[in-house]
């Protein structure tokens, strides 16, 4: 996959079948697999001294675009994820089908 945006803090670690966003020293990160044209989103974690700062949002909402930049139809396995895209319907259109928010 191609990074979208090519910013410095935001990365593809695809041995390590993540997502980063690196701040102030740590990064939050969310773990994905993919099957085909199917990107599954499982896990998102940010360290305790980065959380309450949007950073997590911020990380799922290039995480989307990286996704839809790359033709990827995503399946938001991760509660935080599957929250972020009910509050931002804005994603609903790369959503798998029968996938409801």
């Amino acid at each position: 996959m191609k990074n979208v945006g090519q910013k410095d803090d935001f990365k593809i670690n695809e041995e390590g079948k993540q997502f980063e966003l690196h701040v102030n020293g740590g990064f939050a990160f969310v773990e994905y697999y993919r099957e085909g044209e199917k990107i599954f989103l499982t896990h998102t974690e940010t360290p305790e001294a980065l959380r309450g700062k949007g950073i997590a949002a911020e990380l799922i909402k290039r995480t989307l675009q990286c996704a839809k930049d790359n033709g990827l139809t995503v399946v938001p396995l991760c509660s935080y994820v599957a929250h972020y895209i009910n509050e931002h319907p804005e994603w609903n259109d790369i959503l798998s089908d029968g996938y409801m928010m």
